[in-house]
């Protein structure tokens, strides 16, 4: 009766959510924002500043496998990111330090499962945006955690979407208090770049270097906020499924982080 009571009185908090998430950030913040930056930021500044400095010497279709082969190996590099900073994020719920290149590992050791993940989801994800918007926010809200479901439980890909599922429901409407914050933040982020880059450059015809320059500065600039939103979304994701975990499993004896060992 008494584990009974005090698994009743647990309830789901936003609030440690955060807190879990942004103290990740700041014990770990060499090591997250750096695979971050080097693992999906990066890739995605260097494609773009080489597409501006391409320029039209090669015709459209070698331009398009060129360009969607970079964009391919982009979105892997980035399920790699999101394998490492789900267990830097795990390691600090669990008061431990882990190191760069054990998080790198762990992102190599997911990296094709996430691939997978990826692709799938974002497929479901646009048909259920398609009609009517409705149901891509239900499907995002069952599946808010199947990243780092995938990586801590070892679900494999749809096992991943089903364990998110099962931890998100009854907690749904706190899951998408939480997905409204960090879109709402987003998009400050996505204004605030746009506006630093206008005031330093000019706008693209008026530019000093005119519409190249302002590309590059733009594709600086981009790489910046893209590290610090990969790396934040990754942490408050993992954060919540921890978060959700305690709540629908009980508080775990043995930590979580043993699974990477």
């Amino acid at each position: 009766m008494a584990s009974l009571a005090s698994a009743s009185d647990r309830r789901m908090s936003i609030g440690r959510v955060f807190n879990r998430a942004f103290a990740a950030l700041g014990a770990n913040a060499g090591t997250m924002f750096g695979i971050a930056f080097l693992f999906s930021a990066l890739p995605i500044a260097v494609l773009n500043l080489w597409q501006v400095g391409m320029g039209p010497t090669r015709d459209f279709g070698t331009n398009a496998v060129l360009v969607g082969g970079l964009y391919l190996a982009s979105f892997v590099l980035t399920q790699l990111a999101q394998g490492g900073l789900v267990r830097a994020t795990i390691a600090h719920s669990d008061h431990r330090t882990v190191g760069f290149g054990a998080c790198v590992a762990t992102g190599l050791r997911f990296a094709v499962p996430l691939l997978a993940l990826g692709v799938v989801m974002g497929f479901a994800l646009l048909l259920g945006f398609a009609f009517f918007i409705v149901p891509g926010v239900l499907l995002y809200l069952a599946w808010a955690v199947a990243v780092p479901a995938l990586v801590i439980d070892r679900t494999g890909v749809f096992g991943a979407f089903g364990r998110s599922a099962f931890l998100t429901r009854g907690a749904r409407w706190n899951v998408f208090g939480i997905g409204l914050v960090m879109l709402i933040l987003y998009y400050v982020l996505i204004a605030a770049v746009g506006i630093v880059t206008v005031a330093v450059t000019g706008f693209p015809a008026a530019a000093p270097r005119g519409f190249d320059g302002f590309v590059t500065l733009s594709s600086v600039f981009s790489a910046l906020s893209t590290t610090l939103s990969t790396a934040v979304v990754a942490a408050i994701q993992t954060s919540l499924y921890v978060e959700l975990r305690d709540w629908k499993d009980g508080p775990q004896i043995e930590q979580l982080s043993d699974i990477f060992a």
